[in-house]
């Protein structure tokens, strides 16, 4: 693990809780914040959607109990209105739910399917320099036969907002190869200013939902129009992908594991270990097995059937190759 140590820092960090899949996952980082970092001093804010208009359903969190186990951890459960996301696009709840947020105060946003298995005070965060989790396959685009290829279809996006195309690329991988371009897992991100990044990533998102460049016209934006808007905005905000230092997110602090199959499948004994020390008090045991997910998979033992299928120091390269051993075998839940 790289990078020197630096003087703890005061910021927040902050995940979105919602009814159903989300609420259990808020609860299980909760959970391993306080266990592996007891030395965090800012504040935990679960940001939680609200009834509205552009839901069908009531997305807010319904359960007494985990309510009660959320505040019991330290969480502050914090509303907002979907003003142009919701059950249409959910992921856009990570772009307005910064709306809300304590102006001015530095913040860090994980994925609510994250664990944190280390001390997160230490990471050297640079909050003027934001970046977000390089831990990402090339999702998007997806080049056309006869179409525009990597460079005319991010370059198509960093002339609409008038961003300098060439500063953001890795010149060590080669050209026409999509790690080259600047590109992100929008699993956590950070910033200085909760307000200034949110207003700039809704800006980017809505701009490239509603009027692409035409070099994009044969290109998708669901699921990704959260990581496509995300680079652009780190870029513009003066961030990059070496502005923080390897082995701290996605390595030795955090764990984006997306899925709790998937943990057992591909993540190291010590998230497993995790896992289970911060599931296995009676009191949250309770409100944890009323997720058929992890009822299953932590509690009757299921993940380690999953881990037994794979030789972890030889996984399959494709997470979606991972998938589909899980579910011939019937063990796939979410």
């Amino acid at each position: 693990m790289a990078g020197k140590a630096t003087v703890p820092q005061t910021f927040n960090i902050v995940i979105v809780g919602q009814h159903g899949r989300l609420a259990y996952e808020a609860l299980l980082f909760a959970a391993s914040l306080r266990h592996c970092s007891p030395g965090f001093k800012g504040r935990l804010i679960v940001a939680e959607p609200q009834a509205g208009v552009r839901w069908k359903n009531d997305p807010s969190i319904k359960d007494a109990d985990i309510r009660a186990a959320l505040v019991d951890f330290g969480a502050e459960i914090i509303p907002f209105t979907n003003t142009y996301f919701g059950e249409t696009y959910p992921y856009g709840n990570k772009i307005e739910m910064l709306k809300v947020l304590p102006k001015g105060e530095p913040f860090v946003f994980f994925d609510t399917d994250t664990l944190i298995t280390g001390d997160i005070t230490k990471v050297p965060f640079d909050f003027d320099r934001p970046s977000a989790s390089l831990r990402r396959e090339g999702t998007w685009p997806e080049p056309q036969l006869y179409g525009p290829g990597y460079t005319a279809l991010w370059k198509s996006l960093y002339d609409k907002f008038g961003l300098d195309f060439e500063s953001s690329l890795d010149l060590s991988e080669p050209d026409e190869y999509w790690r080259r371009y600047l590109y992100f897992n929008a699993g956590f991100f950070y910033y200085r200013c909760p307000r200034l990044f949110g207003a700039k990533f809704l800006e980017y998102a809505l701009a490239i939902r509603d009027s692409p460049p035409v070099e994009l016209c044969a290109q998708s934006f669901d699921p990704w129009l959260d990581q496509v808007a995300l680079p652009l905005v780190i870029h513009a905000l003066g961030g990059g992908r070496d502005a923080l230092a390897p082995g701290y997110l996605d390595g030795e602090v955090s764990c984006h594991y997306r899925f709790l199959p998937l943990l057992y499948a591909r993540e190291s004994e010590r998230v497993i270990d995790v896992l289970e020390k911060i599931a296995a008090p009676n009191k949250l045991k309770k409100v944890l097995k009323g997720s058929n997910a992890i009822k299953r998979t932590v509690y009757q033992g299921r993940g380690h059937k999953v881990r037994a299928l794979f030789d972890q120091d030889h996984l399959p390269r494709k997470e979606q190759m991972i998938r589909n051993q899980i579910k011939k075998n019937g063990f796939w839940i979410r």
